[in-house]
């Protein structure tokens, strides 16, 4: 007999650890660029059984047609990555998840790491988080890495680009990704709290496109200033518009 309350609830936590069905959860929107590099980085590896989920907000070129053709899954949902998250999540059978953005590599040996946090009981109630890395050999990406390394750290924010590994019991126990227009990592990093994030060695390289297009100084400032006017309660519809 499964025992119930305080009690049970540890005793379901502890027991994800032992599980070895990891969902990849991926939002994706017109990522057909970048979409297949992101895929071929999560080959499975022995040990650890894993099932990709896309959650397609309305692709109008052939992302669909290609998650499918690389395993994927293909989840139909609303347009917005909070509503895309939480649709993939819905849908993910795994008992630990691992939300990804589409335009987001996990560097070789992802797999090894994974698989160890996901056995240690103690990372029940504890979110994994990967090192954050730009696909450019600029100098001013390494800069925007380390703030986004102390911004993690010391201020335990995160973002969403950084990936997310995290028990499924825990994940519903906290409520989720929430259905926001902006900032939905954010709001969920801040519900976990600093203390229970965990930062893992394994890069999530990411995509510096948006980064050369919009300016390495003014896309970050436009980013802090979207994240002041969420802190300040600012509607995420109307941050979305100057983040748009």
């Amino acid at each position: 007999m499964v025992p119930t309350g305080p009690v049970g609830k540890r005793a379901r936590l502890a027991n994800t650890g032992s599980c070895r069905l990891l969902s990849i959860v991926i939002p994706a929107l017109d990522a057909e660029a970048e979409l297949g590099a992101t895929i071929a980085a999560l080959a499975p590896a022995s040990g650890l059984a894993r099932e990709i989920v896309v959650a397609d907000g309305g692709s109008a070129d052939k992302t669909v047609v290609l998650a499918e053709r690389l395993g994927a899954r293909i989840v139909d949902s609303a347009h917005g990555r909070g509503r895309q998250l939480i649709a993939g999540a819905a849908a993910a059978k795994g008992d630990w998840l691992l939300f990804l953005h589409a335009d987001t590599r996990l560097s070789t040996g992802w797999q090894a790491e994974v698989a160890d946090f996901i056995a240690q009981p103690e990372n029940a109630e504890r979110v994994g988080i990967f090192r954050f890395v730009l696909d450019d050999e600029a100098a001013p990406a390494r800069r925007l890495e380390r703030i986004a390394g102390w911004r993690g750290r010391r201020l335990g924010l995160p973002y969403g680009d950084q990936g997310l590994l995290i028990a499924r019991v825990f994940y519903d126990a906290i409520g989720g990704y929430r259905p926001l227009a902006l900032m939905e990592d954010v709001a969920l990093v801040r519900r976990i709290g600093r203390r229970r994030l965990i930062w893992l060695e394994t890069a999530a390289v990411t995509s510096a496109r948006r980064y050369r297009e919009g300016g390495y100084l003014l896309r970050p400032a436009r980013n802090l200033l979207c994240l002041a006017l969420y802190f300040l309660g600012l509607p995420t519809r109307l941050i979305a518009r100057l983040y748009a």
